[in-house]
């Protein structure tokens, strides 16, 4: 049949005439090595639309494929056509309204080849990631069906060993369209405007794995650590082995961790059997551990982790399961790495969920993760977002949905950064259970969908340390019938950590009751909202919860918006924002524009409007985090965990990200990283109190607390100073004094100073707020689940009266020895003033010789207050080649501050 084919493709004609030149994706080329995974290199796609010849002819070796486009090996279809310049940028104004939706209403073929040069080894498919389902097909012949590959997380083994042969082999993929209501798949729900695609396309690898007689698989560790010694560890590795052959075979396992540990068993196995082996500290000793190497989240300690190498030897049998084999061979392995740490989270005594790692707990501080619109992956822009992750002092990131690949969570093991995965709501997922919400009720197909989705993620995800939980449900929790499937498959992969039945307060039959909340707010609320224990103030554990819009930089703006649009958000608060939300709850700026205005004065430019936003969002979010932090050692009701919504946005966004989708970094992002120092001192907005809060291991004394109050021309009104305080530590904070609730001459707008010394007087915190006499008042009686409105506003008028103040910057650069690649600026800035006024919020930006931010950037601080006489020397340390050959500047602004740009070189 497949001569045929092939004798049928040389006069085969081409696809459908077009203007394209013939696409050919590199040939992926596939060893022999036993164990080998080779990722297909990419594919060549095309509407099933354009293609009239049958599944056999797309699907054999040589298939010509004029007129059709290049994919990457995980590819959207909308990611490939913005990528080769059909579509425009999606991400720029509305360009995306350009792109016609009705493309993608049929199925599109993914098509790749791929050599081998030894067909005695066996040859697999091995693959997730297809949204929404796929035909399959190798040389010609259907392998697989769409009802057989369905769901964006399922995950397929497809031995195609009788199909391939010696040289060329092609495998296609024809994919149905994805609609995230009815598919148990990937949806954007009111997170940004929807691809017109939906993400249809294959966003993981798909896999060519080679093998012998007796597959190894399912590969893992458990283990149990002594707590709350520390002092030991046991491990136990367990695999499962299957025999490919039809005769008896002898399977030998071995096994090592790391240098020091080695293990090896011998396995009979019958024909076409499998079996699970497991090695425990029982049969062998080595795997108990002294004084392991354990892995701790950022902040807490190392990060360290182990690598367990698994490899299976066949006696009696042929590299490829006939006969002829040589004895002793290799026939499969498998490699991957662990850490040894304890998660629990029980419920508090007020039906909190509370996280400990090691025996230690600590406040879920984190924020939502999402992906690349398109799905794209790119490893340089993960990373770069889990390290902002980890400067803004966040230990966690969560995942409603979009599970990501690999190399993410491997990230997180690096980085120390937890994670949340989960289930996204409102869509299929929660279709049987979410009420009103989009999603369609489920079919009996839909229920080994979801149970093998869920079997194959907690399979990928089980050995990543910084995965401390899974969410099988998000707004609303399982029922009964797809919570078992549920907690079936993850017993069955032997789930280490607690499974939590939803984000929301709801409950499930098998997983009791979530002990998370998800009261909101999603939209604008002022910063002394957070204080208060009801609705979404800083008690039990928020897993969603934020004050809406970001309005992102100036630079930002310009790159995302058109100039029209750039006016309407400034002048227009009723305008719809396309770069908002499709959810017509935040279709405007509206709550958000109205309080701006109410608070700081109406904007008198995109500049003005942009600077009060700078404000408005970083005393908002350094609220939100203080808040948490604060309550977190209450004896009644405490706070247990905050997840901001969100830590980023997928595409161009102007809410619900504490980083734009450039990098750059704005009010909301510096506000973040002040309110999560290490040791930090706040101010309480609900009770005025000043307090120390220390989220290092070690108590810390002889710490003195400086409070002053000014008007703001920079008049002095109050000033106090508390020397000797003691903290101690994992989170603990010590009042330092309560402000007086009147201070005799302080203006309707004033300015409150703290800052923290250590006891050899080094300066270790420093905070300054911006605050009112008169307070913003909520109606809690008029709350819904997105906010709560407020009926009176703080007076922040006072600052637009603030004087120019004078900044003096100077900067060296130097590039680090041991990292040529990376560039360290050091700036010092000033306030020159002979007066009194403050310099407020000022904002340094690394810039190259076209003014534009060099990004991505960490700062040791930044968008800081100072007053005259006083400076601080600052460090951004960033990639050298992001300079792309310019030398570097800093540009300096500032609420009262004149734009100027000094060199850095």
């Amino acid at each position: 049949m497949l001569g045929l084919l092939g004798a049928l493709l040389a006069g085969a004609p081409a696809a459908a005439p077009s203007p394209r030149a013939a696409q050919v994706p590199a040939v992926t080329a596939v060893p022999a090595t036993p164990g080998s995974t080779t990722p297909l290199s990419g594919y060549a796609i095309r509407s099933t639309a354009g293609v009239s010849d049958a599944a056999a002819l797309v699907s054999a070796p040589g298939y010509r494929t004029a007129g059709w486009h290049l994919a990457g090996p995980r590819s959207t279809v909308l990611a490939a056509l913005v990528a080769d310049g059909t579509h425009p940028d999606p991400f720029h104004s509305t360009d995306q309204r350009r792109i016609p939706a009705a493309d993608f209403t049929v199925p599109w073929w993914f098509r790749s080849e791929f050599t081998v040069a030894d067909t005695s080894a066996r040859t697999y498919l091995d693959f997730s990631g297809v949204v929404s389902a796929a035909d399959v097909f190798v040389n010609g012949t259907q392998v697989a069906t769409a009802a057989a590959v369905a769901g964006a997380y399922t995950h397929h083994e497809l031995d195609v060993t009788e199909l391939v042969r010696a040289g060329a082999n092609a495998v296609a993929f024809r994919i149905q369209p994805n609609d995230p209501r009815k598919n148990l798949t990937m949806g954007w729900l009111d997170w940004l405007q929807p691809p017109p695609d939906e993400n249809m396309g294959i966003v993981r690898d798909v896999l060519v794995r080679r093998g012998g007689p007796v597959a190894l698989r399912d590969a893992h560790v458990l283990s149990g650590l002594a707590l709350p010694s520390l002092a030991s560890a046991d491990l136990t590795v367990k695999a499962k082995l299957r025999n490919e052959s039809a005769a008896p075979v002898t399977a030998e396992v071995s096994g090592t961790i790391g240098s020091g540990i080695a293990f090896r068993r011998e396995v009979p196995l019958g024909a076409h059997e499998t079996k699970t082996v497991a090695f425990t500290p029982a049969d062998t000793p080595q795997l108990h551990l002294e004084r392991p190497r354990v892995w701790w989240p950022a902040g807490m300690g190392a990060q360290e982790l182990y690598e367990l190498d698994l490899a299976v030897t066949v006696s009696g049998a042929g590299a490829g399961g006939g006969a002829g084999g040589v004895s002793g061979v290799v026939s499969d392995r498998a490699r991957h790495g662990f850490g040894i740490r304890s998660v629990q989270a029980p419920l508090n005594k007020d039906g909190a969920r509370q996280y400990s790692v090691n025996g230690r707990p600590l406040l879920i501080r984190g924020a939502g993760w999402s992906p690349d619109e398109l799905l794209r992956w790119d490893a340089t822009y993960a990373e770069d977002r889990l390290a902002y992750a980890r400067d803004l002092g966040l230990n966690t990131l969560r995942l409603e949905g979009h599970l990501e690949q690999d190399e993410f969570f491997d990230l997180a093991d690096r980085y120390g950064i937890l994670t949340l995965p989960g289930w996204q709501c409102c869509t299929k997922w929660e279709g049987e259970v979410n009420g009103t919400e989009a999603g369609e009720g489920w079919t009996a197909a839909d229920h080994p969908v979801a149970k093998a989705s869920m079997a194959a993620e907690a399979a990928r995800l089980r050995d990543h340390p910084s995965v401390i939980s899974f969410l099988i449900g998000s707004d609303f929790a399982p029922n009964a019938e797809i919570e078992r499937g549920y907690v079936e498959a993850l017993k069955a992969a032997d789930w280490p950590t607690p499974v939590i039945p939803a984000a929301a307060a709801k409950s499930a039959p098998l997983t009791g009751a979530s002990g998370m909340r998800m009261p909101g707010p999603y939209d604008w609320v002022p910063p002394g909202y957070w204080y208060d224990k009801r609705e979404g103030g800083a008690t039990g554990f928020n897993s969603e919860t934020s004050a809406g819009p970001d309005i992102p930089t100036l630079d930002t703006l310009r790159r995302m918006m058109s100039p029209a649009e750039l006016t309407s958000l400034w002048k227009d608060p009723a305008a719809p924002q396309y770069h908002r939300s499709p959810s017509r709850t935040y279709a405007t700026l509206k709550l958000y524009d109205d309080a701006l205005s109410a608070r700081y004065g109406a904007p008198r430019s995109l500049e003005d409007y942009v600077a009060k936003a700078q404000l408005a969002q970083y005393e908002n979010v350094r609220a939100q985090y203080e808040a948490y932090a604060r309550n977190a050692t209450d004896a009644s009701k405490p706070s247990t965990g905050l997840i901001y919504w969100m830590f980023n946005s997928g595409w161009t966004s102007l809410h619900w990200q504490l980083v734009d989708r450039y990098l750059d970094q704005n009010g909301a992002y510096f506000g973040a990283k002040k309110a999560n120092e290490p040791l930090h001192v706040q101010y309480a907005y609900d009770d005025r109190t000043v307090a120390v809060v220390n989220r290092r291991a070690a108590a810390v004394s002889g710490l003195t607390a400086r409070v002053s109050l000014f008007n703001t021309d920079g008049t002095r009104k109050y000033d106090r100073t508390v020397t000797g305080l003691t903290v101690g530590g994992n989170g603990a904070k010590t009042i330092a004094l309560t402000l007086p609730a009147s201070v005799e001459g302080l203006s309707a707008t004033h300015l409150a100073r703290l800052v923290l010394t250590d006891a050899s007087g080094r300066e270790v915190s420093r905070n300054v707020y911006w605050l009112s006499t008169r307070r913003d008042v909520l109606d809690y009686t008029e709350s819904d689940w997105y906010h709560t409105p407020t009926t009176a506003y703080a007076d922040l008028t006072g600052l637009r009266s603030m004087a120019q103040a004078t900044v003096s910057a100077t900067a060296t650069t130097s590039v680090d020895a041991d990292a040529p690649s990376t560039s360290t600026t050091v700036v010092t800035v000033r306030n020159t003033g002979t007066g009194n006024t403050p310099a407020l919020l000022t904002d340094l930006h690394l810039v190259d010789g076209k003014d534009t931010p060099v990004l991505p950037v960490r700062w040791s601080d930044n968008q800081i207050s100072l007053w005259p006489g006083e400076s601080a020397t600052l460090t951004a340390t960033y990639r050298t080649a992001d300079l792309h050959g310019s030398a570097p500047a800093i540009r300096v602004s500032g609420w009262n501050t004149p734009t100027a740009t000094v060199p850095a070189g």
